[in-house]
């Protein structure tokens, strides 16, 4: 069990359905209220040559976790919600 939403870091993430790499963990999304994780962000970027375009953040709710590893976070995402951040 994690203990520290910097344990979330810098683990990478990895969509069962299609065994896509989405990314790195790079922040949580907290609900301090119910102090529970709400989701998982990994930057993405559609920038050519890391100049022209522009970054976007996929946001995966906690219910798309299936499973937490000591490196990777395994996610159950529908295709076509990715589609919109990857094409």
């Amino acid at each position: 069990m994690l203990n520290r939403s910097s344990e979330f870091r810098n683990k990478e993430v990895i969509n069962l359905s299609d065994g896509r790499r989405l990314g790195f963990v790079s922040d949580v999304e907290i609900n301090f209220i119910d102090g529970r994780v709400e989701a998982i962000v990994i930057p993405t970027s559609n920038k050519i040559f890391g100049i022209i375009g522009s970054e976007n953040e996929i946001l995966i709710p906690w219910e798309k976790i299936r499973k937490i590893g000591e490196d990777i976070i395994l996610v159950d995402v529908d295709e076509r919600f990715l589609r919109k951040y990857f094409d």
